[in-house]
C-alpha cells in the first residue's frame, strides 16, 4: 500500500480522473461492441428458429466476413498505433493523412472479398462443411451479404480511427441505428411480416446490407457537417506520403498479419468443427456469440488502453503510461471473470431457448463450460497485446504469439484428434480453445519486461508523397 501511494505521489495521479476518463472511453465503446454482436445474434437468433441447416450455413457464411473483419481491423489498429500518438502530440493532420491510406487499404480488401463471395461461394463454403444443404443455405447467404463488404469497410476503418481520436460516441450511435434497422428488416423478410414474402436466410443477408448502407450515410453526414477536428481528404487517400506510409507499414503490417493469422486460425477452428456434424456446428455457433457477448466489455477496455496509453505516450510520459497499463490490466481480469459468469448462466437459457436437437444441447452446454476459462485469459491477452503492446508500437510479439500457439500446437493437435484419431467433439473443442490459456504467461512476462512501451511518432515528416 505505501508502493502504491508513494507511485502515486511521486506521478501526481489523479485516479479518480483516470477512471472517470476510462469510463468515458469504455462504456460508449462496450454499448458499440455489445450493438456490433446484436447484429450477428440477430441473425443467430431468428435463423435458429428457422432451422438447424440454415443457422449453420448462415453461421459458416460469415466466416467469409469475419476473416475480413479482421483485417480491417489489423489495417486500422495499426493506423492508431500512430493516429493515438500523434494525437497526443496534437498533429491532426498527420491522423489526416494516416486515415486515408487506411480508407485506401481496407476499401481494397473489400473488393477482393467481395468479388469472392460473388463469384466462388460454393468454394468458400465447401472449406467450412461438407454439408450440402448447409453449403446450399451458405451460399445464398453470400450471394447477397458479399455486397455489404465495402460498405462495411468505408465505416469501420473510420469510426476505429475517430476512436483513436476520442471520438467515441458517434460509432455508438451508428451501430444503434444500424442494429434497429436490421432487426426490423429481418423479422419482416425472414418471416415474410407485413405482406412481404418470407425469405429466410435470403432475408437475413438483405437486413445485413442495409443496415451497411444505412451506417455508411450516417457516417458520410458526420463527417462532412460534424467532424470539424479530421477529416475525410480524397488526396489523402490517392496521395500518399511515403515516410508515413513506411511508418504505417512498419507498425500496421504485423497487426495484419496478427489479425489475420489468428482469424485463419479461427475459421481453421470453425472448419475443423464444421466437419463433426451440422450439431456441432449449430452449438458452436451460439457459442460463439455468447463469447462476444461476454466480451464486449473487455474489447471495450482493451481499445480503450490503445487509445489511452498511446495519447499518454505521445505526450512522453512513460512513467505514467506503465502506472496506467498496470490499471488496465488489473481491470481486465476482473472483467474476464465477469465474463466467464455471464457465460456459464447463458447456457441453460440458450438451450431452452434455441431450436435446437438433443446432441446439440448437449455440446452447447460442454462448449459454454470451456468457454468461460478461456474468456478470462482471453481478457487478460487481448488487453495486453492490443491494448498495451500496440499502444507503444510493439505489434510484431502478438503475430509471433498467436503463429506459434494457435498454428503450432492447438489448430494442429485439434485437426489431428478430430480427423486421425478420431476423438469425440468435446476433446477436439477443448484442444482448439486451449491457445488463450498457453498465452498468459507469454504476454504477463512481456509486459512486466516494458519492451513495449516506445514513441513512434515523428517531429520533422516529410512532405514527399507517392
Amino acid at each position: 500500500m505505501w508502493k502504491k501511494h508513494r507511485e502515486m505521489n511521486d506521478l501526481h495521479i489523479n485516479w479518480k480522473s483516470f477512471y472517470k476518463s476510462v469510463l468515458a472511453l469504455v462504456i460508449p465503446m462496450a454499448l458499440q461492441n455489445l450493438i456490433n454482436v446484436g447484429v450477428t445474434a440477430t441473425d443467430v437468433v431468428m435463423l435458429g428458429t428457422v432451422g438447424e441447416k440454415v443457422l449453420s450455413g448462415a453461421s459458416l457464411a460469415g466466416q467469409v466476413q469475419f476473416i475480413m473483419t479482421l483485417i480491417f481491423f489489423g489495417i486500422t489498429s495499426g493506423a492508431t498505433v500512430l493516429t493515438a500518438q500523434y494525437w497526443g502530440k496534437g498533429d491532426t493532420r498527420t491522423i489526416e493523412k494516416i486515415l486515408g491510406m487506411g480508407l485506401l487499404f481496407g476499401m481494397g480488401t473489400a473488393v477482393i472479398f467481395a468479388i469472392a463471395a460473388l463469384t466462388i461461394p460454393e468454394t468458400l463454403m465447401a472449406i467450412y462443411t461438407s454439408d450440402p444443404e448447409v453449403i446450399e443455405e451458405g451460399i445464398k447467404y453470400l450471394r447477397i451479404v458479399g455486397c455489404s463488404y465495402i460498405f462495411m469497410a468505408f465505416t469501420q476503418v473510420y469510426l476505429y480511427v475517430m476512436r483513436s481520436i476520442e471520438r467515441v460516441v458517434i460509432a455508438t450511435v451508428v451501430y444503434l441505428v444500424s442494429l434497429i434497422n436490421n432487426v426490423i428488416v429481418n423479422a419482416t423478410l425472414i418471416y415474410g411480416l407485413f405482406g412481404f414474402p418470407e425469405m429466410g436466410i435470403r432475408g437475413a443477408a438483405i437486413g445485413t446490407l442495409l443496415s451497411r448502407i444505412l451506417e455508411v450515410v450516417i457516417v458520410l453526414f458526420y463527417a462532412h457537417y460534424k467532424n470539424k477536428v479530421v477529416k475525410i481528404r480524397l488526396h489523402d487517400v490517392f496521395h500518399i506520403n511515403k515516410v508515413l506510409l513506411k511508418d504505417y507499414l512498419v507498425y500496421s503490417m504485423p497487426v495484419v498479419l496478427n489479425e489475420l493469422m489468428w482469424g485463419l486460425g479461427s475459421s481453421a477452428n470453425t472448419a475443423i468443427i464444421g466437419h463433426l456434424g451440422s450439431a456441432a456446428v449449430a452449438a458452436n455457433s451460439v457459442a460463439q456469440v455468447a463469447r462476444q457477448l461476454a466480451q464486449v466489455v473487455v474489447f471495450g477496455i482493451s481499445n480503450a488502453t490503445a487509445i489511452y496509453l498511446g495519447k499518454t505516450i505521445g505526450e512522453r510520459k512513460f512513467e505514467h503510461a506503465k502506472a496506467y497499463a498496470k490499471r488496465f490490466t488489473i481491470l481486465s481480469l476482473l472483467l474476464g471473470l465477469g465474463g466467464a459468469v455471464v457465460i456459464l448462466i447463458s447456457a441453460p437459457i440458450a438451450n431452452a431457448t434455441m431450436e435446437l436437437s438433443l446432441e446439440a444441447q448437449k455440446y452447447l452446454s460442454f462448449m459454454f463450460f470451456v468457454m468461460s476459462y478461456f474468456a478470462i485469459a482471453q481478457a487478460v491477452n487481448t488487453t495486453l497485446v492490443v491494448g498495451t503492446f500496440r499502444s507503444g508500437g510493439d505489434t510484431k510479439f502478438g503475430l509471433v504469439l498467436d503463429v506459434g500457439t494457435m498454428w503450432g500446437f492447438s489448430i494442429i493437435l485439434g485437426a489431428a484428434a478430430a480427423f486421425i484419431f478420431d476423438c469425440s467433439v468435446e476433446v477436439v473443442y477443448v484442444i482448439l480453445m486451449s491457445d488463450e490459456i498457453i498465452k498468459l504467461p507469454f504476454t504477463i512476462k512481456r509486459f512486466l519486461g516494458y519492451r513495449w512501451l516506445n514513441d513512434v511518432t515523428r517531429d520533422d515528416l516529410e512532405t514527399e508523397t507517392t
